[in-house]
C-alpha cells in the first residue's frame, strides 16, 4: 500500500467517502495491494487482488498518472482542454473541443436529455456562485436569491449548447461546463481499462465513492459498504462480482449549515439550489461514467420522481435514503442490499416503470 504525500488530506477524504471496501483482518494477505492518492478533489483508492505486488504497485502508479492527467484536462476553471473551451464559450465564442472531450460532451448531453435535465453539466456558473468549485474551501452562507435567479436566467442547458453533429459548443455569456458528476466516473472507467490491459482481473477503483469493481476478492465477492448519511456508521453492504459500478451521491460530503439549514454541493439545475428530499442515492450499473451521472440525476429527481428518471436512464437497481432516514429501493435492488442498522428499517419497494 502506498499513501500519497498529502496523507492527512487523504485520510480526511477517506472518512467522507460514500462507498468503501468492507474487509476484516483475516481477509487481507500478501496477494492484496492497496494504493491511495488524491485527484479530482477526492481520495482515490486502488485495490488489486491476486496479482504480484510489485506489478500491482506499478499499475497503480499508472492509474495515478492517468487521473492526474484527466484532472488537468477536464478541470472547468484551469487551462486544460475543458477550461480553454469554457473560456471561449463563456465570452460568447464557439467552443471547439478536442475529439476526446467532444466524445465526453456527446455522452453527457445524451444523459442530460434522457434524464429530462436532472443531470446537466452546464451548471458551472451555479457551482462557482455557491462556492463549491474549490475542493480546498467551503462556503459559509448561500448566495442571495437574486444572484441565483440571475445565474439561472442567463444559463442554458448542455442539450441546447452542444451540437453533436458539428461537435461544437455554442457560445453563451457566463456559461461554464462542469463535468464533475461525470468525469470522475469516466476516469474510473479508464482506470479499469488500463488495469485490465495490464492483466489485472480482480480490482476496485474507488474515487471518493465513484466505484467500479471487476472480478472477485479471492474466493468471495467484493463487499462494498454504503455510509449512513447522518452518522459515521455503515448503512448497508452490497456484494459485487464480475464487472459492476456502485455509486452513491449524497448531501453529506460537501456541505455547510447556515441559520439552521443544510446546504450541500449537489445542485438542482432547474432551481439553482441544493437538491431536496433525499440524503443519498445508491445506484448499481455497468460503466462508471453513466452510473455516476445517474446517481446525481436521481438526487435531483427527489423521493417521488426518482423511479421515472431511473426508467429513462435504463436503471433497475437503486436505493434512496430520505432526509428522515427512511429507505426506498427498486424491486431489483432489494436482494442486493444487506441493511446493517441495529434496528432493521422498513423499506418501501418502488417499481421502476
Amino acid at each position: 500500500m502506498r499513501v500519497g504525500a498529502d496523507s492527512r488530506r487523504c485520510l480526511a477524504l477517506c472518512a467522507a467517502a460514500f462507498l468503501f471496501l468492507l474487509t476484516s483482518a483475516c481477509d487481507r494477505d500478501q496477494t492484496e495491494s492497496r494504493y491511495r492518492f488524491t485527484a479530482m478533489g477526492t481520495l482515490v483508492e486502488i485495490t488489486i487482488f491476486d496479482f504480484p505486488s510489485a506489478a500491482a504497485d506499478a499499475a497503480a502508479v499508472q492509474v495515478e498518472s492517468l487521473f492526474l492527467d484527466l484532472q488537468q484536462r477536464w478541470d472547468p476553471w484551469a487551462d486544460g482542454a475543458l477550461g480553454q473551451v469554457n473560456e471561449v464559450v463563456s465570452s460568447g465564442g464557439t467552443g471547439i473541443p478536442d475529439d476526446d472531450l467532444a466524445d465526453l460532451l456527446s455522452r453527457a448531453s445524451r444523459i442530460s436529455r434522457d434524464s429530462g435535465g436532472a443531470f446537466d453539466p452546464a451548471v458551472g456558473a451555479l457551482v462557482r456562485l455557491w462556492g463549491f468549485y474549490d475542493a480546498e474551501a467551503m462556503p459559509d452562507r448561500p448566495p442571495s436569491p437574486g444572484a441565483i435567479q440571475e445565474t439561472l436566467d442567463r444559463n442554458l442547458p448542455l442539450t441546447r449548447l452542444w451540437d453533436e453533429d458539428a461537435r461544437v459548443l455554442t457560445g453563451h455569456e457566463g456559461t461554464t461546463i462542469d463535468l464533475g458528476a461525470f468525469a470522475k466516473g469516466e476516469a474510473v472507467d479508464r482506470a479499469i481499462a488500463l488495469l485490465e490491459g495490464l492483466g489485472v482481473s480482480d480490482a476496485i477503483v474507488n474515487a471518493g465513492g465513484d466505484l467500479r469493481a471487476i472480478g472477485r476478492h479471492g474466493d468471495r465477492p467484493w463487499r462494498i459498504g454504503v455510509r449512513e448519511p447522518r452518522d459515521a456508521g455503515v448503512l448497508a453492504a452490497i456484494e459485487v462480482t464480475g464487472d459492476e459500478s456502485v455509486f452513491t451521491s449524497g448531501d453529506y460530503e460537501r456541505y455547510f449549515e447556515f441559520e439552521g439549514r443544510r446546504y450541500h454541493h449537489v445542485l438542482d439545475p432547474r432551481t439553482g439550489y441544493p437538491t431536496l428530499g433525499l440524503s443519498s442515492v445508491t445506484v448499481i450499473g455497468h460503466d462508471a461514467a453513466s452510473t455516476d451521472a445517474a446517481s446525481t440525476a436521481l438526487m435531483v429527481a427527489g423521493p417521488q420522481h426518482w423511479p421515472t428518471v431511473a426508467s429513462a436512464l435504463d436503471l433497475r437497481q437503486v436505493m434512496v435514503v430520505e432526509n428522515d432516514g427512511s429507505i426506498q429501493m427498486s424491486r431489483d435492488m432489494r436482494p442486493r442490499v444487506k441493511l446493517l442498522r441495529d434496528k432493521p428499517p422498513e423499506v418501501m419497494i418502488r417499481d421502476i416503470p
